[in-house]
């Protein structure tokens, strides 16, 4: 069994690991960190054993590179001159933008298992050991935060309720 050609790997996986980056990340952020994604794993791809979870592999990419973005802007200030007198036209929203930005405001451990188990679909195995934590806690930290959507956010399903 051998590996297909690295684009079908990115025709079929994209919109995935965007997802999965748009969960955690604002969406410039998102974006480049999906791009980034997809670099790392370009390199990386040689490597990678023919029986593997491409899926599984992809989303660990994307979680270290959503890391990375989070610590870079930990560590960086946003230096202004002066404050605009005017706001800057607003952004059109995205589709369901109001869940994204709900999502990106749950607990960490809450937003990765949510993004991971529901938008990444991957199971619950999986999801504790791409946090480092058991299948319980992973399966309990996407619950709590499945619940906390639903306060936040009405109308909020997922894939096992659909």
């Amino acid at each position: 069994m051998s590996l297909p050609p690295f684009e079908h790997v990115v025709a079929d996986h994209a919109a995935v690991v965007l997802r999965v980056c748009r969960a955690l990340l604002p969406l410039p952020d998102a974006e480049d960190a999906a791009a980034e994604t997809f670099l790392a794993a370009l390199r990386a791809y040689p490597r990678l054993r023919p029986d593997s979870d491409v899926r599984a592999w992809l989303v660990t990419i994307a979680h270290r590179k959503a890391i990375d973005v989070h610590r870079v802007r930990a560590r960086s200030a946003v230096p202004l001159a002066e404050l605009p007198e005017r706001p800057t036209a607003p952004v059109d929203p995205l589709p369901d933008s109001t869940l994204w930005d709900a999502v990106r405001d749950l607990p960490e451990k809450q937003r990765g298992a949510v993004a991971y188990h529901y938008v990444a679909d991957l199971p619950y195995a999986e999801v504790g050991a791409l946090m480092g934590t058991s299948e319980a806690a992973a399966r309990r930290n996407a619950a709590d935060g499945v619940r906390a959507l639903r306060r936040r956010y009405p109308g909020t399903t997922t894939q096992e309720e659909s």
